[in-house]
């Protein structure tokens, strides 16, 4: 890799925040990016806007750069320190509307150079691989993934995003439009992530639209970083040139990052080494109104070095809340894993697991016989577990029915006075009845006595409703 990039690279390190990067680093190598936000900076603007060319003085690396349309899909630039050797790789990560077959066939997509001159090549592939083209969609929801891995890297993630559109046209559709619009918000929106709003000074900043986006999720402007592009494009000591400087000095659009001023080359221009870039670009800073600006706000040079600030007090302040987090997230697993047993893979694990759940269904099986609620299966004893307690269950409901048998199971009751009802007897009524039923009940009894099986008859008559009363509907908790 040329040593030219290496040096632009350089300036987004330093020895005293190397610490909090690589702990940045590992969490994102582990795949913790997609479940949590972590520190990044994006680079978002309005199309053509200059995002390409600061993206490509900031890291060092050749992104292509044209005056119509350009990036068309995401790109995230993975540095990484590592390595005794320089290496990039280029892969696609498939956006989530993508079929299987579609995920599989762009997963496939990958390719390792040792040079980074030859990653515009490399892009246009990814582009045809996306379906992107002129017959194909202007936009994709995939994700183009550069890792830079050497020895000399800086630890961070710098992400590429399409420039936001103001209309459709003839070669960007309605759906164009929405697609590019929910995908930079998506990005904006992460709380961790440091929005670098690109202004081109061509145009009139009020009619940008990416300080709107960046004002709707950063509304206090704590994380925004403003950068000013094409400055040269500005006739000297024009109005528009003055409402920039006052832009720059961040006198109307305030964000507590301020703003920064960066001359881009012309996409025509062929100036390859950064030493020859800077020297173009502060010679233009010295000899106009630019000049009267902090110079720690001007050019790409001091942009690296105040980038590589900005990203370090952003993970200072952001690492407990992460860290809070993660440490929530592993919890969650760790009961979601607890929740599945043990490892269960060969035909001996899951005969195992079976006879272990059989067993521990027995278990509480009996312990739910026996009245024991000391399992965890039982839980506290309140009304959402009551249907568990399976022995407090039958001893409440054999009351239950006890107390309806004794109101309810007698055919008849004996009462003083004229009965009121049908189920009512006086009390010589009842007599007369027994004595008829043991006329009719005579066995083979001594005159004197009677036959015991009169007592049987007896209840049976007695007891008439108590099949009724034994198949009336149950409560819920019965019927499970």
């Amino acid at each position: 890799m040329a040593k030219s990039i290496v040096t632009s690279l350089e300036g987004l390190q330093s020895g005293q925040h190397l610490q909090l990067l690589d702990m940045v680093d590992r969490l994102r190598a582990q795949g913790l990016s997609s479940l949590f936000p972590l520190p990044q900076l994006i680079v978002c603007g309005d199309q053509s806007s200059g995002k390409s060319s600061v993206l490509a003085a900031i890291s060092g690396i050749p992104f292509p750069k044209k005056d119509n349309l350009c990036t068309r899909f995401a790109t995230e630039v993975i540095l990484r320190r590592d390595g005794m050797e320089d290496r990039v790789t280029v892969s696609i990560n498939p956006g989530q509307d993508r079929s299987e077959s579609s995920r599989q066939q762009l997963l496939e997509f990958s390719h390792m150079m040792k040079n980074v001159g030859e990653l515009p090549a490399i892009m246009e592939q990814a582009k045809v691989a996306m379906g992107l083209g002129s017959l194909g969609n202007a936009f994709s929801t995939d994700v183009l993934r550069l890792e830079v891995i050497g020895p000399r890297m800086p630890q961070l993630t710098i992400v590429d995003l399409p420039g936001l559109i103001h209309s459709e046209n003839k070669m960007q559709t309605a759906q164009d439009v929405e697609l590019v619009t929910q995908l930079v918000e998506r990005y904006m929106s992460e709380p961790r992530s440091i929005i670098l709003a690109v202004i081109s000074a061509k145009n009139d900043y009020a009619n940008q639209i990416v300080l709107k986006r960046a004002r709707t999720v950063d509304p206090f402007g704590k994380r925004t970083l403003g950068i000013i592009t094409k400055p040269d494009t500005l006739y000297h000591s024009s109005e528009s040139e003055l409402a920039f400087v006052g832009l720059a000095k961040n006198l109307d659009v305030k964000f507590q990052l301020g703003w920064h001023v960066v001359r881009n080359l012309d996409s025509n221009t062929d100036v390859q080494a950064d030493e020859s870039r800077d020297l173009l670009e502060r010679d233009f800073f010295q000899k106009s109104n630019w000049r009267s600006l902090d110079p720690a706000s001007l050019g790409v040079y001091t942009l690296r070095t105040r980038l590589s600030q900005v990203l370090f007090d952003q993970i200072r302040a952001e690492l407990p809340g992460l860290i809070r987090q993660i440490e929530g997230g592993i919890k969650d697993c760790e009961q979601e894993l607890a929740k599945l047993g043990k490892s269960r893979i060969t035909e001996d694990e899951q005969t195992m697991y079976l006879i272990e759940l059989s067993q521990e269904f027995q278990k509480v099986c009996k312990a739910g016989c026996d009245g024991n609620y000391d399992a965890d299966f039982f839980g506290a004893a309140t009304s959402e577990n009551e249907a568990k307690r399976l022995r407090a269950i039958v001893q409440n409901e054999s009351e239950s029915f006890a107390e309806v048998l004794r109101t309810k199971g007698a055919r008849w009751r004996i009462v003083e006075g004229e009965p009121k009802e049908n189920k009512c007897l006086t009390r010589s009524s009842a007599v007369d009845r027994v004595v008829d039923l043991l006329r009719r009940s005579r066995g083979r009894e001594l005159p004197g006595t009677f036959n015991p099986l009169i007592i049987g008859e007896l209840f049976r008559e007695y007891s008439t409703p108590w099949s009724d009363l034994a198949t009336e509907q149950r409560p819920p908790y019965l019927e499970m």
